[in-house]
């Protein structure tokens, strides 16, 4: 707590939840973007504003101007070639020049037609229009008509040879239709020059344009680079700088004010990351200072171990021995009490030697380097229960067993751990009857750890208990009832820790008492000849085979011979 509560008052950087002063990246993307459909939608009205206007100003002189002009110049053609027919009809009576005259005619009405419908809102055209018309037909009056009436081949008369040479009808219809195509003229060199001030504007603003699109485009680069690449790349280049090691290097915030949070949180990371470092180093320290000073204690620890082997011992078995000669020498000369005192001296003496063996061998346990190799424990329960069979025959107990498997580590301390176990189920039985005992094995877990059990049905443990009796020196019992000095169960917690398992009471089972341990399992055989031997298929187990009779059949716990101990 004390480190967590330094480690956060070193860091002052602002962490994910400071307040973000300015805008951040999405705000100004999103003004970037409204902005941007703002222009686009204003150039996109510009330039279809520009082109209607342009459509316009073409579709007036291309379906108004230029037609209304050829129109009239076409009529006032029509009307020259009725004027040269007529005239040649009545010089030369020659009745075909009439068909000049008719097809004049013709265009005439054609052309009048057209030019109404072109000066439908125009009403200067069309009063010019009428002129025009008017003045044709006081010529066709004074001047066609006349000499349309003299039949082909005949004299004209005076009065139509005189309408004819008449300069005044024909001239004022040409000054009409001449006045007409001059004002037409006019019209369409204006919408000409419309036109081409219309092509001007539309070049200027498609030019305009294009160069808003490409500043603007050359603004978002800009934007982009100094307000997020910019920033980012400096962002990423500092947490590369820190990456490497460099936890002294500072974050500097830059940039939008998501960035700047962003690199906040990544400098008081940074610190956070260094006061740990520190935190660690100076754990590191003390770590190696504590080795140091336990490798010292060991050194005394050997020191001790030394001296209680030899030069404790020694004293204790000249003591042992004396008493032992004083009791042979003067045992039933002195009074009942003098021989039980030389009896407790003796048992005092030889409890102290064996405690003193036992505390050797359990602080000698798991220091050396262990012989770790494959160790079937099916052999190694044979060889447990030939060690035990004077004291399973005379507790008449019964001892069984699954098929074991092979695990992974030290042959001799493995060894030491079943023979504990087992030896502790013989001697904590119940008085009225044999006991069972019963050492399984499951199914390798995940974890690569195989779970094996030692069960028995004698008098139990209470579950309160379960730790304590893992405990050096504990007991449960006095040791008239059951004898011993409480090392067995410690030891073996310190060999199955020493090889990576675990071990401990199961407090579900009533029963009686149910050791469980777990061992690392060893690698799987690839071939028969490599699978132990009490796990080959068709092979009996090596209980089984010395508990076998002559006749092949197994024998009852109580008929096995003792083997040699």
């Amino acid at each position: 707590m004390e480190r967590h509560e330094a480690v956060g008052a070193g860091s002052g950087a602002p962490g994910i939840g400071t307040r973000r002063h300015g805008w951040d990246t999405r705000r100004w993307l999103l003004v970037g973007v409204a902005t941007t459909l703002v222009v686009s939608a204003l150039l996109a009205a510009l330039g279809a504003w520009v082109f209607s206007h342009s459509t316009s100003v073409n579709g007036r002189l291309v379906d108004h101007s230029s037609p209304a002009l050829i129109a009239a110049v076409r009529l006032e053609t029509a009307y020259a070639d009725q004027d040269a027919a007529v005239r040649g009809y009545v010089w030369t009576g020659d009745a075909s020049l009439l068909d000049g005259y008719a097809t004049g005619r013709a265009t005439e009405q054609e052309q009048a037609a057209v030019l109404r419908e072109l000066f439908r809102d125009d009403p200067t055209a069309r009063d010019e229009l009428r002129v025009v018309q008017e003045r044709a037909r006081a010529w066709q009056d004074r001047v066609v008509r006349p000499a349309l009436a003299v039949p082909p081949g005949s004299e004209p008369p005076a009065e139509v040879r005189a309408a004819v040479a008449d300069t005044s009808a024909y001239p004022a219809l040409r000054i009409a239709t001449l006045a007409q195509q001059h004002r037409l003229q006019r019209q369409r060199d204006s919408a000409r020059a419309d036109l081409q001030d219309v092509r001007d504007l539309r070049t200027w603003v498609f030019s305009g344009i294009a160069l808003v699109v490409a500043g603007g485009a050359i603004m978002v680069f800009a934007g982009l680079r100094h307000g997020v690449t910019r920033p980012m790349s400096r962002l990423v280049a500092d947490a590369n700088a820190v990456a490497r090691g460099d936890f002294r290097h500072e974050i500097i915030p830059t940039g939008p004010a998501d960035l700047r949070a962003l690199a906040h949180a990544m400098e008081a990371m940074r610190r956070r990351l260094a006061d740990e470092l520190a935190f660690s180093d100076d754990a590191r320290h003390r770590l190696d200072e504590q080795a140091t000073e336990l490798r010292r204690s060991n050194a005394d620890l050997e020191q001790f171990a030394y001296v209680a082997s030899h030069d404790l011992q020694e004293p204790l078995r000249k003591i042992a021995s004396f008493c032992r000669l004083l009791d042979r020498r003067y045992h039933g000369q002195l009074d009942e009490r003098a021989d039980r005192y030389l009896d407790f001296a003796v048992d005092g003496a030889v409890r102290m030697q064996t405690l003193i063996d036992d505390l050797l061998a359990f602080s000698r346990m798991g220091r050396g380097p262990a012989t770790e190799a494959s160790v079937d424990l099916n052999a190694v329960y044979e060889t447990v229960i030939g060690d035990l069979d004077l004291a399973i025959r005379d507790a008449h107990a019964e001892v069984r067993r699954t098929p074991l498997p092979t695990v992974r580590g030290d042959r001799t301390q493995l060894s030491l751990v079943v023979q504990n176990l087992i030896a502790n189920a013989v001697k904590f039985r119940k008085p009225d009857r044999p006991v069972r005992v019963s050492v399984e094995a499951e199914t390798e877990a995940a974890d690569g750890m195989w779970r094996i059990s030692v069960t028995d049905d004698g008098i139990g443990i209470d579950p309160s208990q379960a730790d304590r009796i893992f405990v050096i020196f504990q007991r449960l019992h006095t040791r008239e009832a059951y004898p011993g000095n409480g090392m067995g169960l410690a030891m073996c917690k310190k060999i199955v820790e020493f090889h990576g398992g675990t071990i401990g009471l199961d407090p579900e089972y009533t029963a009686g008492t149910r050791i469980v341990l777990t061992l690392p399992a060893a690698e799987r055989p690839d071939t028969e000849a490599e699978r132990p031997e009490a796990e080959r298929p068709g092979l009996e187990s090596a209980s089984e085979r010395r508990s076998a009779g002559r006749g092949g059949k197994p024998r009852s716990p109580a008929e096995v011979p003792p083997p040699q101990p």
